[in-house]
Parts: C-alpha cells; sequence; structure tokens
C-alpha cells in the first residue's frame, strides 16, 4: 500500500503477463518491505563539510569550472521569459527557451560545485540564488514537451497542472544533488531553502510521477523511447536525495524499476539502440547511470552487470566509432557529436562488466592534465566522474575500433580495413525501416570514411524546431531520402513508416568482405512493380567499396506509372551520395572527394555509359550541421539511362587516392 502523503495512481500500470530483464533477475527483492529494509537514502557524492577530501579532487577540473562561475558574476542569470516560452506555440522556436533554461542551470552547477571546492560562503550565495530561481520558474518543463496548450489553451505554463518531461527530469535531478552536495552549508547560510526544494520536487515531479500513470514515456504502449530512462533516472536521483520516508522512497523506487524494466526489455540482445550513437548517451547510457545508481542504494541487492542485454548496450558506443571524433550517424544524430561526454560512465561499466573495450574506448578520450569532466552533461555526472578514481587517473589508450560490427536488429553493418586502425576504408551501410525512433527516411543508407573522416555521408540532425517532431517533418531536408545516399526509384523518394523497410536481408562477413545485400523496394511504394536491391561491400583485398544497385521490373516494361494511361515520360531512376569535402568531376565516370583535414583524396567511380553525373551544391546554414560539415555539402546524382529500364548492375567503387 502507498503511504498517506503519496497519492493513489491513475491509470495503474497494467500488469505484464511476463517480466522484462531485470524484475526476472532481482524477483524477491523488489517486494515492497524488502526494498524499505534494503534502501539506504542519500547519493553518492561526498559533501563539501568534507574538506579533506574536497581539496584533493582534481585541481584542473575544479580549476576549469571556477573560471567559468567567475565569468558568469559579470551578467544577470538567464531569465527564460514567458514570451520565450510561448514562441514555441506561435513560430515554432523552441530555442529561445530552452537554451536560457539550460544556460541557467549549468550555471548553478558551476556555482555548486565552486561553493564545495573553496568552501567560500559568497558560492553558497550564488548557488543558492540559482536554486531558487528554478524553485520560482514557473514551470520545468521545456514549452515544446508542455500539455498546456493542447489541454488549456494556454501557452504559458498552467502550473497547477505541471508536466512531467526531460526538462521537468532534468531539473529536479540537479537539485538533489546539488542537495547531497551542499545539504549542511545551504542550512546554515540559507535556512528554509531545501525545504523549498523538496516541497518543489514534490509538486512538479513526484506527485505527478506516482498519480498519472499514463506518461507516454512509460512506454504503456510499447513504444519505449530514450525518455524512458532518462526521467526515471532523474525522478531515482530525486528519491534517492530528497524523499526522507524508506516506505515512500520504495514505492517510488518501485516505480521506477518497473520503468526501467519495460526500456531494458525494449533493448534488442545485440544490445542496439535505433536513435544512433547520440541518442544512446540520452537514453541506454542514463539507464546505466540509474542501474548504478539502483545498485549503489541497494547494497547490491539490485545489481544489473548479469544481464545480457544491459552487457550488450554498454558495447553498443565503440562500434559505433568511426575514428576520432567521428562515429556512425544514423536518425536525429551528428556525425561528430560534442567531445564532452560521460565518459565515466563507460570506464566503470567496462570494469563492471570485464570488458576492456568499452573501458578503452573512453580511457582513449581522457587526456591528462584536462579537465575530467564539465557541467555541461549535468551536476550529477560531473560529481560522479570526479569520484571515480580510475577515470581521473586514466591514461589515453588506443580506440578498440573493431574490424567489423553486425547488428542484426537495427540491420546495420560496420566494417573498416583493419581492426584498431582508422587508416584506409570504413563502411557503415544500414537496412531498418522508416519508422525508427526520431526516423530519417534512410533505408538502405551507405556512409564511407577515407582515413577516419566521413567522405560518403548521412548529414545529420539540423537543429530542432517545432516542424522537427510534426507533421511536415519530411519537409526537412536532411529527413529525406533524397538527401540520402539511397536511390531515387523512377523519381520518388521513400516514404515514412515502419511498413517501408529493407527485405530479404543477407550479410556476409569474413576476413576479405564484409557486405550487406537488401531489397529496397518496400521504401518505395507506388512506384513501378519491381525490385530494386542494394548490395554495399568493403573487400579488404582489393581497398575498395562498391555500392551495386540492380533494379529488375517485374511488368512488361508497358507499366503507367501515372495511372492516367497513354504514353509518358518515364522518370529516371538515379543513385545519390552525399558527400564531405571539396569535390570535383575528374573523368567521365570518375569524382574526387577531399574532405578537410585529410591527406588524400577519395575517388569515386561507376560506368559513364550507364548514368550521367550532377553535382548540387547544399549551403548549410544550420548552426548545428555547420559545426559539423562546415559550410556546404556537395550531392553526387548519378541519373542511370535509359529512363524506366531495368539496370542489371550499376556499380560506384570507392578508393583511396595516392598519398601525396
Amino acid at each position: 500500500m502507498a503511504p498517506e502523503n503519496l497519492p493513489t495512481p491513475q491509470g495503474a500500470s497494467p500488469a505484464r503477463s511476463t517480466p522484462g530483464p531485470l524484475v526476472a533477475a532481482w524477483g524477491k527483492a523488489l517486494h515492497h518491505g524488502d526494498l524499505v529494509r534494503t534502501l539506504a537514502l542519500g547519493l553518492p557524492v561526498t559533501p563539501a563539510g568534507d574538506r579533506s577530501h574536497w581539496e584533493s579532487v582534481d585541481a584542473p577540473t575544479l580549476a576549469a569550472v571556477a573560471t567559468r562561475a567567475e565569468t558568469d558574476l559579470a551578467a544577470p542569470w538567464p531569465a527564460p521569459l514567458a514570451s520565450h516560452y510561448a514562441r514555441y506555440f506561435r513560430d515554432g522556436n523552441r530555442t529561445a527557451y530552452e537554451d536560457r533554461v539550460r544556460e541557467r542551470q549549468r550555471r548553478l552547477s558551476r556555482a555548486a560545485l565552486t561553493a564545495a571546492w573553496t568552501g567560500d560562503v559568497a558560492w553558497l550565495d550564488e548557488t543558492v540564488d540559482g536554486v531558487l530561481l528554478l524553485c520560482e520558474q514557473s514551470s520545468w518543463s521545456w514549452a515544446a514537451h508542455d500539455d498546456t496548450f493542447t489541454v488549456h489553451g494556454s501557452v504559458t505554463p498552467t502550473v497547477t497542472d505541471p508536466y512531467l518531461d526531460l526538462g521537468a527530469g532534468e531539473v529536479v535531478g540537479q537539485l538533489a544533488w546539488v542537495d547531497a552536495l551542499l545539504g549542511e552549508a545551504l542550512d546554515a547560510r540559507a535556512p528554509g531553502i531545501r525545504a523549498r526544494v523538496r516541497h518543489e520536487a514534490r509538486t512538479r515531479v513526484l506527485e505527478p510521477f506516482v498519480r498519472r500513470r499514463d506518461w507516454h514515456w512509460l512506454g504503456l504502449d510499447g513504444d519505449v523511447h530514450n525518455w524512458n530512462p532518462w526521467i526515471h533516472g532523474n525522478v531515482l536521483a530525486a528519491t534517492l536525495g530528497l524523499v526522507d520516508d524508506p516506505d515512500e522512497a520504495a514505492t517510488l523506487v518501485g516505480l521506477v524499476v518497473d520503468g526501467l524494466d519495460r526500456f531494458v526489455a525494449s533493448v534488442p540482445p545485440d544490445g542496439a539502440i535505433d536513435e544512433g550513437y547520440s541518442y544512446w548517451w540520452n537514453g541506454a547510457g542514463r539507464a546505466l547511470e540509474a542501474l548504478e545508481l539502483l545498485s549503489a542504494a541497494t547494497g547490491g541487492a539490485l545489481d544489473a552487470t548479469g544481464v545480457p542485454t544491459v552487457r550488450e548496450t554498454a558495447r553498443f558506443p565503440h562500434r559505433m566509432q568511426v575514428a576520432g571524433p567521428w562515429y556512425v550517424n544514423v536518425a536525429d544524430g551528428p556525425a561528430r557529436p560534442p567531445a564532452d561526454q560521460p565518459w565515466h560512465v563507460l570506464h566503470r561499466w567496462g570494469r563492471l562488466i570485464d570488458d576492456p573495450a568499452v573501458t578503452a574506448h573512453a580511457d582513449s578520450h581522457r587526456r591528462p592534465g584536462a579537465p575530467v569532466v564539465t557541467e555541461d552533461a549535468g551536476l550529477g555526472r560531473a560529481l560522479l566522474g570526479l569520484s571515480t578514481p580510475g577515470w581521473v587517473a586514466a591514461a589515453p589508450v588506443d580506440p578498440p575500433l573493431p574490424r567489423e560490427t553486425w547488428l542484426p536488429s537495427v540491420q546495420l553493418l560496420v566494417a573498416r580495413e583493419t581492426a584498431g586502425s582508422a587508416e584506409g576504408l570504413t563502411l557503415a551501410v544500414k537496412g531498418g525501416h522508416n519508422g525508427e525512433h526520431h526516423n530519417h527516411n534512410d533505408v538502405g543508407s551507405v556512409s564511407v570514411a577515407l582515413d577516419g573522416v566521413p567522405v560518403v555521408v548521412d548529414a545529420g540532425q539540423p537543429t530542432y524546431t517545432a516542424q522537427t517532431f510534426g507533421p511536415d517533418r519530411y519537409e526537412i531536408w536532411t529527413m529525406q531520402s533524397g538527401w540520402h545516399t539511397v536511390p531515387v526509384v523512377a523519381g520518388a523518394e521513400q516514404a515514412a513508416g515502419r511498413d517501408h523497410g529493407a527485405a530479404d536481408v543477407h550479410v556476409e562477413t569474413s576476413a576479405d568482405r564484409s557486405s550487406l545485400s537488401l531489397d529496397l523496394s518496400d521504401a518505395y511504394p507506388g512506384t513501378t512493380p519491381g525490385t530494386w536491391r542494394r548490395t554495399a561491400t568493403l573487400d579488404r583485398a582489393r581497398r575498395e567499396v562498391t555500392v551495386l544497385d540492380t533494379r529488375t521490373r517485374t511488368d512488361d516494361g508497358s507499366h503507367d506509372d501515372d495511372g492516367q494511361g497513354g504514353d509518358h515520360q518515364v522518370p529516371a531512376d538515379e543513385v545519390r551520395l552525399l558527400l564531405h569535402g571539396e569535390v570535383r568531376l575528374t573523368d567521365e565516370g570518375e569524382a574526387s572527394v577531399r574532405a578537410p583535414g585529410t591527406s588524400r583524396d577519395a575517388v569515386l567511380r561507376w560506368d559513364a555509359a550507364a548514368a550521367t553525373a550532377r553535382l548540387t551544391t547544399r549551403k548549410v546554414d544550420d548552426p548545428l550541421l555547420a559545426g559539423v560539415w562546415g559550410e556546404r555539402l556537395t550531392r553526387l546524382d548519378l541519373v542511370l539511362v535509359p529512363a524506366g529500364q531495368d539496370h542489371a548492375g550499376f556499380t560506384v567503387t570507392v578508393t583511396a587516392g595516392a598519398q601525396p
């Protein structure tokens, strides 16, 4: 029975006929009474009052944070306004509000860390100011997620009906870590502030979390995505850090476990995440962090290191690395993600599951003498990174760079010429379907890197707006198949939806060859009957990538594509490649690509008699995309001739040019 001071759940989660892997592994330990007896409330952080500890914490990290905190004092606190919030509902802009909220939270994290390091009451005052500003902020939800307009017709927050989203989770989690770090000092300096935090946490997050069991991110409809562990992890931190009643805490933890169990059950056996590497950090990566907290809070009674899918998903990030800062990007992910990730999470999990490759991938990003964490990823992550001695002391090592990875759940093949080396060609090719999370219409998409730098690319994610997740999503050029390295079939691009995916998929993996072959026909509804088979291969012996496209019609060639009858011009088929760098048509049936910062060209060749080549330059004016690719991308369109005919096999090869 839930304690009286918690609300009664509405629309309670239906019982599942088969428990997920966590519930199956933990069994009796999840009974309410056992949780009450097992839980050790509190977060795993050394309080600022332990001066011997904080005076010995990694100095380069805290000095860098303190320098940024000092700079903050010259400016007012960021002020997210009602007009910024309303912009999302008026013109679709979400960054005007979210950017100010995020910078407010980062400033608070900098102040709290500097207060813990220096013990200076001036930084305590700065921390109290930030905490109270968050407590007085009308909504912790981001406008893009809030249902205030659809439910209440309001373009400003409805304070009597708080919405529990990623933003609210981030705020409550941050406040819990601030309280764990500075609680006694806050009591002494600003009596009442901790009570205010607990009131707001209960009103805005904990009560709605328990009362409403219809949150879409719970995944009760089977659609489980990255919101689930992200929010559950922050609710768990708030429970452990801000709830004093063990019985109440056990009720909350039980609901958190139920939610995390649903997420882990959704992870396929190969550990792949269809949202890609970047979203792994705020999906499966968040789940790993929450599972560590659960283990710590229960003295190891709730330990997930033996769960196979948990172990496999810890291996997903290093399997997606191309080389250096470049990663295989699918869906809404950049090919060059931010370098400042919470690498300590993977460092610890590599050790927890005894997988040196996981730890090596993390440690390859460690730079001795450089800060071990930043505040950008959140205060909790920064504190845990600072308190991971192995990560603080880690020396950089070579990343694992597996020779080959095949993930059948998402039909993604990644292969390079030589294991452990960025030199030469790396191929990534995906099948899947066009109803994936954060989907782009990209079935059959191919990416190729030369010497660790992408040359045939997936553009990735532009800045989010209301359009990004609205009915007009596929009017955004980066989401369309026409701007991916996939065919255009009879003038048609791919359609969105789960039904539009790869079929008859075959993979070949050997020492000499890595190849993925798939039928793309279902991705192009309404086109001339037939099949379009694509086979992408890395041939290590020949040191080349080939992309072979074969179209076979199943009618007699007289099919009426427009349904109007009579003669008409049949639209041409095209093979398109999106290219990064300086692109030149160097000869009939040949082009070269020199990516920025590289010393040799990638050379593309095809049968000039079978296709007409043209180049289309796309100016990259979105700041997120420009930060990855520079000022432009170039699309090579190979228009197959004659139009409307079978193609017995049209091949594009990619090889490395000579070293200068």
